[in-house]
């Protein structure tokens, strides 16, 4: 039996494997630092204490706080670069593409057998989305905003090609947003008779983290010359960010895919060792 444990900002993903090769998932919140306890928590979620493992590969942010042994096992640490490239091909089955983490960051990393290494990445992720959702929702609630953002027109929000250009622009329709919250900015101070709905707020809200991530990320599978991209991370767990990725993707005939259990792509690519 063996494990892996990826130490996210927001979210620690455990990924157990059995000798019969049944595979388990488990997320618990991320409370601290990263440190022994954190990982004796992470592996008991899994109903297992971290004795019952031989080896545990450990990959994230903050693997390297951790000591090369805890209650006997040895701790196998794993690059999260190279953790991310390995567990994005694992679960997509390619053999080489950009793989796209969006957790609270964005990290984009192009893998091929045999070459795994970081291409760009981006600050812009789902913290960002759930810190300005904060300020501007008052919730920092993935499925809340998941909710209200499916609900909403970003138009509500944002100015339109449209509005700004008259019509399409390249391979852009007429409806596309033009401005990311540009409704808002033209907003008058004084008339206050018209405020954007939640339901919109949020929609501007995904369509802005989305598009940010679906533009760098097909920018840089075309330098790396890479044809797929494969998003991973626990971003993707909410169908309205799928929907503009993809939305995006189509404006631009880039191939993007979305494996199952995405936010489990680098806490697999650690089992690998």
């Amino acid at each position: 039996m063996r494990a892996a444990v990826d130490f996210g900002l927001t979210n620690i993903d455990v990924v157990v494997e059995s000798e019969s090769g049944h595979v388990e998932y488990v997320t618990v919140s991320t409370e601290s630092d990263v440190d022994v306890s954190q990982l004796r928590r992470a592996i008991g979620a899994s109903g297992r204490r971290v004795s019952d493992f031989s080896v545990i590969g450990v990959t994230g942010g903050q693997h390297r706080r951790l000591p090369t042994h805890v209650d006997g096992v040895i701790l196998t640490p794993v690059d999260e670069v190279t953790a991310i490239g390995r567990g994005g091909l694992s679960l997509s089955k390619w053999p080489q593409a950009l793989v796209v983490s969006a957790g609270s960051g964005t990290a984009m990393v192009a893998a091929r057998r045999g070459d795994v290494h970081h291409a760009t990445g981006s600050a812009v992720g789902g913290g960002t989305l759930q810190g300005l959702s904060r300020l501007l929702l008052g919730t920092a609630d993935p499925n809340e905003i998941d909710r209200l953002a499916l609900l909403g027109n970003a138009n509500g929000v944002d100015l339109s090609l449209l509005e700004a250009t008259g019509g399409v622009l390249g391979r852009l329709p007429a409806d596309a947003n033009a401005v990311n919250f540009g409704r808002v900015a033209r907003m008058s101070h004084v008339d206050t008779a018209w405020m954007p709905t939640r339901e919109d707020t949020a929609a501007g809200l995904v369509l802005m983290i989305g598009q940010v991530i679906a533009v760098i990320a097909i920018n840089a599978a075309r330098a790396e010359h890479l044809d797929q991209i494969v998003v991973v991370g626990h971003l993707v767990d909410m169908p309205s960010i799928r929907r503009i990725l993809q939305t995006v993707a189509g404006y631009y005939a880039a191939s993007v895919i979305f494996p199952d259990r995405p936010g489990y792509a680098t806490a697999i690519g650690a089992l690998a060792v």
